[in-house]
């Protein structure tokens, strides 16, 4: 078994809407079916009882070696605790090479698993050894390590519960939620509207205390300390017992509670100055609360115990702590609900204090204290305390945070309870945490669990609002990026500010911010993360789709131009139009449940994708009467169309109109695919809720010259010569642009053509052959887009499809794609008609353009 590609499609797929670990898998005739490997299905299941069914792709087929993997490369990640539940394994053209698809919650660990199934089938295969535990193991805890923590995790999953979409910027807690002007980002719990400033001073306990004191917030005395002799003195100056901490720490790290010597202090002091500057404080007598607030709310609180033990009169306390970091919910650092209890010099030291050490056997009851402080870092647990918090306690904890800045704060409170103000009971507020851990908040040890993440969701945006922004995606096999820069236009019009990929480069608000061909998901991506995008257009190409799916979950509006005979064929598996077709549909299926799918409901692979959408569908044709238009305005839903000289949009009863002779692209409705083209943006704008002025006058102020739509039947005057240059590059664009240079005058027609090599043999020969019944003159090249082919093999194919031309006379074969513009261009008379059909889109509309300047000033 070999494989010989591997990819992450990291959005909605053509297999799914998971994300997946996608393989080319190729297997020997006698691993099509494990039924002939002798004894290899009982080893695989001795070594991996927990693999499940071997699924063929077909009832009736055999289980290959490649659905073993599918098979495995689940199972591991399920048994390693993964939320993962799809797979599949599709046979393709080529007989033993199959597609395996393996769902993944996180990429590093789907790439292991499959990693792991292949080398546990190796071993099934040879009769070896497989250690399948420590495989599994290995696979959690990578898990542990890549996936968000519970606190960032808790308000991803609120957020998705909204659907607010969200992306994790960094391997640790950096998110963003929403998609360009509508996102909010956070860094675990502290949202970005929380400045470094406030920050800061949560950091400075010493500074914090100075503010809340000013708020009229209770606070323990107290002050910084630079050596031990120094905390010796403030503690004497406070007064006994004292709590000694750094002055810049966070989760308990450094902290000592209850010191009431100088030995004890000395000891303290040392933890605490390992940490950073050393503050002496007051200690407040009773139990240690936190409290959550987010925004100007109190949202949750518990009560927060140190780590501690129970003997039972036959246990040492080791032993006994060792019973306790048994539990499954006790883990090391933040992954799980509990943390492993430490064992260390400041556990053994608050055992002295009892009359204990790590091998006494505490009688049964006996509570056996390890540690001060009760941070949950350090073993401590939690009781959830959030409806007996008094009103003038959570007062006091949101004026906390609001004094310092913040705007998610866990407040540390100490007193004897929170069902009375902290003044009656001589408590205060002893810390405020800036991105406070949710732990305890979320899972508490005892009592009930708090929507925490929900509260944080709701302070970043309103109730309804899912911080997204309307996407049009576009796809098709021609008129994709006339569609998409059409629509991009309307959305200016109308006052937003646009990002749009296309195979041109990626634009924000008419800039331009990268180059080449961008119509792929990373491009997308990079526009949803812009600040400064209100609306996005993305052109989505078949290869993008493949590669890594789609570059958003779901999209406002998708359109679909047209499939036709199709393009690209013959490569990745994609032989015939219905393959096609699969893959345009993906736009479609990820429609949103309000959305709109656009149609060309004169392209039955096209008008058969109104299935698949979730949402609503607007089905357009120049012909109003084709049965697919029919039948979907009988039913009184949404359709445009030609009538006449105009665009006609209707639902139900209602009409409107807008006249080709207001659209100039049209050329006053004479070139049939732009009229499609007009009609596919004006439904798109109208799913997204544009309002019709803004459409109106959006379509006749759209000029597609070759700085607004390049190499999109950019028409130039030459010397009294009409010169087009067009992107066109498959049949089906070869035949539009037929019909549309045909109803524009001209003495002579002249065309210039190359093939790009990575088209099938017949799709090339095609070309010319439609061309040669139109063009009197053709001028053939090669240059870049040979694309692998030997030299001359491209030209060869477009001089075959020539052979049978009805109409043209004069055939030229240039090497070099601005040479044969030249020879063309040298050729035309007044009253001739030049079709260029480009492959180097800026470079040669450049070139031309050169040539126009030059001409209309005489040189």
């Amino acid at each position: 078994m070999q494989v010989s590609r591997i990819r992450a499609l990291r959005g909605p797929n053509i297999w799914s809407r998971h994300t997946a670990i996608e393989a080319v898998v190729e297997c020997a005739p006698e691993e099509r079916s494990v039924a002939g490997l002798d004894g290899f299905e009982t080893r695989i299941r001795a070594l991996f009882p927990g693999i499940g069914a071997l699924r063929p792709d077909s009832h009736e087929g055999p289980v290959s070696l490649a659905h073993v993997l599918e098979a495995a490369g689940l199972a591991l990640q399920s048994q390693a605790g993964c939320p993962v539940t799809y797979s599949r394994t599709s046979a393709t053209s080529e007989p033993g090479i199959y597609q395996v698809v393996i769902e993944y919650s996180e990429e590093v660990v789907g790439r292991q698993a499959f990693d792991q199934a292949l080398a546990l089938i190796q071993a099934a295969l040879d009769n070896t050894a497989f250690d399948i535990d420590a495989a599994i193991a290995q696979l959690r805890e990578t898990d542990e390590d890549e996936r968000l923590g519970p606190s960032t995790g808790s308000i991803v999953e609120a957020a998705v519960k909204r659907g607010i979409p969200y992306r994790r910027l960094t391997s640790g807690s950096l998110v963003q939620f929403g998609w360009g002007s509508r996102q909010r980002r956070i860094q675990a719990a502290e949202v970005d509207t929380t400045s470094a400033v406030a920050e800061s001073i949560a950091q400075d306990k010493d500074l914090t205390k100075m503010l809340l004191r000013a708020a009229g917030v209770p606070v323990p005395l107290g002050r910084p300390a630079v050596d031990e002799n120094d905390a010796w003195a403030a503690a004497l100056e406070i007064g006994l017992p004292v709590v000694l901490k750094p002055q810049d720490g966070n989760q308990g790290k450094g902290v000592t509670v209850n010191i009431t010597d100088r030995a004890q202090l000395n000891l303290a002091y040392k933890a605490a100055a390992d940490i950073g500057e050393v503050l002496v404080e007051k200690y407040l007598p009773g139990n240690d609360f936190r409290l959550l607030v987010v925004g100007d709310r109190l949202v949750a609180a518990a009560r927060r115990d140190p780590p501690q033990v129970i003997g039972d009169g036959v246990h040492t306390v080791r032993e006994l702590v060792d019973i306790v970091n048994a539990d499954p919910r006790r883990g090391v650092g933040h992954a799980t609900s509990l943390t492993k209890i430490r064992f260390d010099d400041i556990a053994i030291a608050r055992l002295a204090l009892q009359d204990l050490q790590p091998e006494s056997v505490p009688p049964k009851g006996q509570r056996v204290i390890l540690r001060n402080n009760a941070n949950l870092s350090t073993g401590g647990t939690a009781t959830d305390v959030t409806d007996d918090v008094h009103p003038e306690v959570a007062a006091r904890a949101v004026a906390a945070a609001q004094m310092v800045g913040m705007h998610i704060c866990g407040v540390d409170v100490v007193c004897e309870s929170v069902l009375r103000p902290l003044e009656e009971q001589h408590g205060g507020i002893v810390e405020v945490n800036a991105a406070p851990g949710l732990r305890m908040h979320l899972t508490p040890s005892y009592g009930k669990g708090r929507q925490v993440g929900e509260a944080m969701v709701s302070h970043l945006y309103n109730s309804g609002d899912d911080g997204r922004i309307p996407v049009v995606a576009v796809t098709g096999t021609n008129g994709k990026t006339t569609t998409a820069r059409l629509i991009t236009h309307l959305f200016t019009a109308s006052g937003l500010r646009v990002g749009m990929t296309n195979t041109d480069g990626v634009y924000v608000n008419g800039r331009q911010i990268d180059s080449g061909d961008c119509s792929g998901p990373k491009s997308a991506r990079n526009v949803l993360l812009h600040p400064d995008v209100d609306a996005a257009v993305f052109e989505t190409a078949r290869g993008g789709i493949l590669r890594e799916g789609l570059g958003y979950d779901r999209c406002q509006v998708a359109v679909v131009t047209n499939v036709g005979a199709g393009d690209h064929l013959g490569m990745n598996y994609i032989n015939t139009v219905e393959d096609l077709a699969v893959v345009k549909r993906v736009i479609v299926q990820n429609v949103a449940a309000n959305g709109y799918a656009v149609l060309n409901a004169a392209d039955p692979m096209v008008a058969a994708m109104a299935d698949s959408c979730p949402g609503q569908v607007i089905f357009f044709a120049r012909d109003r009467n084709h049965p697919v238009m029919a039948t979907h305005r009988a039913q009184g839903k949404r359709t445009v169309y030609v009538d006449g000289d105009a665009i006609v949009v209707t639902e139900g009863t209602w009409r409107e109109h807008i006249l080709l002779r207001d659209v100039p692209i049209t050329r006053n409705g004479t070139i049939g695919f732009q009229i499609d083209n007009v009609m596919a943006a004006v439904a798109a704008a109208w799913g997204v809720g544009l309002s019709w002025d803004t459409i109106r006058s959006g379509v006749a102020s759209f000029v597609n010259d070759s700085d607004n739509a390049p190499g999109r039947f950019n028409v130039m005057d030459f010397r009294g010569a009409t010169v087009i240059a067009d992107y066109g590059h498959n049949p089906d664009a070869m035949r539009a642009l037929v019909s549309a240079v045909e109803a524009m005058p001209a003495q002579r027609r002249s065309v210039v053509i190359s093939g790009a090599g990575d088209r099938r043999d017949e799709d090339i020969t095609e070309q010319t052959a439609i061309l040669g019944q139109a063009f009197d003159d053709v001028v053939l090249y090669e240059d870049a887009c040979q694309r692998g082919r030997a030299d001359g093999e491209v030209m060869a194919l477009l001089r075959q499809g020539l052979a049978g031309a009805t109409r043209t006379r004069h055939v030229e074969e240039i090497q070099g794609e601005f040479k044969a513009i030249d020879v063309a261009l040298d050729r035309l008379q007044p009253g001739d008609l030049c079709l260029v059909l480009v492959d180097q889109v800026e470079e040669a509309l450049a070139h031309l353009a050169k040539r126009v300047s030059d001409a209309a000033q005489g040189r």
